[in-house]
């Protein structure tokens, strides 16, 4: 008991020292996490740790990310991905794993490892990637998307790369790894239901088993949570959650699939569930903290001694390795169109190798595939690789999104906390400031455009310069005590995902959202934001009120006319934003085009009789 609670504790305080300071050095969390771990490496060696052991227990953490990544998607907007899933995903795959066999191929490593050994490095790393983009706020940008496409077609590619493998084995390593081979595959039969079957007898089962997650998750899960929520205790829904998800992990285990992909799949049953909300703030605590354990397992399991022996052999394949993946995917997303600052971030934030690839190592190993010596070079470079991911975001946040803004003024950091933040200072955001000011009330008001900043200064206004839709910026702007978010950015993109941000991260906060369109207003509506305000809206209502007086109506009556307009109209839109539905197209949404066609003939008829009431009234 002293032992884990003394591995706890290192673990624990390394992460709560290195993260904070990572992040307030504009490193990020991840960063923190790897150094922690390799400042850790030296104590844990003398303590005779398996490190080893530890990371197969984090890597839980992977499993977790995925099902709430899951939980995020709708079957239909992942079948309207399937052109970058299997033009980026399965093109960089195939181009990869081809480049680095055939370089591996030059250095006289036979035909079968070379591939293995292509497959291995072509996996990029799911956790760091997706940590990442999320801290950052970049999940939803077309990078963001490109990104998650190419990880989940290597998370899916996983499961034929488990059957090729086998056959890549090479003779004359049977003798050297029998005993370990032996011993794992005693250790497998035990919790494997297809290892003593044969192929299409496993092939029926797998199916099987992918089936009872995908058609029965869904109505199992419903009264599973149902009779929990009996109890009434949040610990036993936590629990529930857990269950849930080690279950199917387990499940899939046992088939001889992904866990990660099993969850997914789990998560994307549940996209639509009731549950979907209490099922993301129950487990996305104990995903942060095996995500973070994870990450310094990764730092602690570098081999130093190896890695001095043959320092510019490993760190020489680990950049080239970087370089090779980065041009890939920077010519494919170039192919597929992905324009300016989201092409360089799918293209270096994929650059490294990949927590599978130690899965896939340790399986190579154990079926005859790698020598000894070629998996522990393997495991440095797909460590190292891993290490060096932070600061190829941190070249994308510091020359390339500034090079495709084209601004050079470094953004502020040092911010006055006041209760309002404004977010953008062009036309909407200067009146709604000046308003609050002539009321005196301060606000912190944000603002990306350098010209319009030197513009503003030239009359003595102070706006602080940054992107008010990065994570980091709005935290150092005190967002934590703000009591509201004023929206006011240029962007319908921009706009929602702020809003999907704020409405995710700080529940209490108010946020009044500017919304372009109407459609743009059902989109934030289902996001949760209850404050929003269309950019053309008021001004067009008061158009059509001097065109009232304009005809001869007076003031009075054309005040209230607008405001019965207004009225009904904004009790339709309520009507409307129930069916709308954000992952189907207006066009190809059935409930929401039938509810539009029974709200007209309404809405006209409400329209005529109370507005021409109050124009025939006294």
């Amino acid at each position: 008991m002293t032992d884990v609670l003394l591995l706890a504790f290192l673990f624990l305080i390394a992460g709560v020292v290195a993260v904070p300071i990572a992040s307030r050095l504009g490193l990020g969390s991840v960063l923190g996490y790897l150094t922690a771990g390799i400042v850790l490496s030296p104590i844990l060696s003398f303590l005779g740790v398996d490190i080893v052991a530890i990371q197969h227990f984090a890597e839980f953490g992977v499993v977790m990310m995925l099902f709430l990544v899951g939980l995020e998607l709708n079957p239909k907007l992942l079948w309207k991905m399937r052109g970058r899933l299997l033009g980026l995903g399965g093109g960089q795959l195939i181009l990869t794993s081809l480049v680095i066999m055939l370089i591996a191929m030059a250095f006289n490593v036979p035909a079968t490892t070379s591939l293995a050994i292509g497959i291995i490095l072509a996996l990029s790393s799911t956790a760091i990637v997706l940590q990442t983009l999320d801290e950052k706020g970049l999940m939803n940008s077309d990078g963001g998307k490109a990104s998650f496409s190419i990880l989940l077609f290597q998370d899916i590619a996983v499961i034929p790369v488990l059957a090729l493998l086998p056959l890549l084995a090479l003779p004359e390593l049977s003798s050297i790894s029998e005993t370990a081979a032996s011993g794992g595959e005693h250790a497998k039969a035990a919790l494997s239901l297809v290892s003593h079957l044969n192929g299409w007898q496993t092939t029926l089962v797998t199916i099987g088993a992918i089936a009872l997650v995908g058609l029965g998750g869904s109505y199992v899960t419903r009264h599973v949570f149902r009779f929990i929520a009996v109890a009434r205790l949040r610990e036993l829904f936590t629990a529930g959650a857990l269950m849930m998800i080690v279950g199917i992990a387990l499940l899939m285990s046992m088939v001889g699939v992904s866990p990660a992909l099993g969850t997914f799949l789990a998560g994307l049953v549940l996209a639509n569930s009731e549950y979907k909300h209490e099922l993301e703030s129950s487990i996305d605590p104990f995903k942060g903290l095996l995500l973070g354990l994870f990450f310094m397992t990764v730092g602690a399991g570098i081999n130093f001694p190896l890695l001095s022996q043959k320092f510019v052999f490993i760190v020489g394949s680990t950049l080239l390795l970087m370089l090779i993946k980065g041009i890939i995917i920077f010519v494919l997303a170039y192919c597929l169109r992905i324009k300016g600052a989201h092409r360089w971030l799918v293209s270096l934030g994929l650059a490294q190798a990949g927590e599978f690839g130690f899965v896939l190592i340790s399986f190579s190993l154990m079926n005859n595939i790698l020598s000894v010596e070629i998996a522990d070079q393997l495991l440095l470079i797909v460590a190292l690789s891993m290490i060096l991911t932070p600061l190829l975001y941190i070249v994308h946040d510091r020359l390339v999104h500034r090079f495709y803004t084209k601004s050079d003024r470094e953004m502020d950091t040092d911010f006055e906390h006041n209760q309002v933040i404004i977010a953008g200072r062009g036309r909407v955001g200067g009146i709604v400031n000046r308003m609050l000011t002539g009321a005196d009330i301060k606000s912190t008001v944000i603002d990306y455009s350098s010209k319009q900043l030197d513009f503003l200064q030239a009359f003595g206004v102070h706006t602080y310069f940054g992107d008010a839709t990065r994570p980091d910026l709005l935290h150092a702007a005190g967002i934590k005590q703000a009591k509201v978010l004023i929206i006011a950015i240029d962007g319908q993109e921009q706009i929602t995902n702020l809003v999907r941000y704020a409405m995710h991260n700080f529940p209490d906060l108010h946020i009044v959202a500017r919304a372009v369109s109407r459609d743009h207003v059902y989109v934030l509506w289902s996001l949760g934001c209850r404050d929003i305000i269309r950019e053309t809206y008021d001004s067009s209502l008061r158009m059509g009120r001097s065109a009232y007086e304009a005809i001869g109506i007076d003031r009075k009556k054309a005040q209230g006319m607008a405001i019965k307009f207004q009225e009904i109209d904004r009790r339709a839109m309520g009507e409307v934003a129930d069916v709308y539905d954000v992952n189907i197209p207006p066009e190809e949404n059935q409930p929401y085009i039938e509810k539009i066609k029974n709200l007209v003939d309404r809405w006209n008829s409400d329209l005529k009789d109370e507005i021409v009431a109050i124009k025939n009234g006294p």
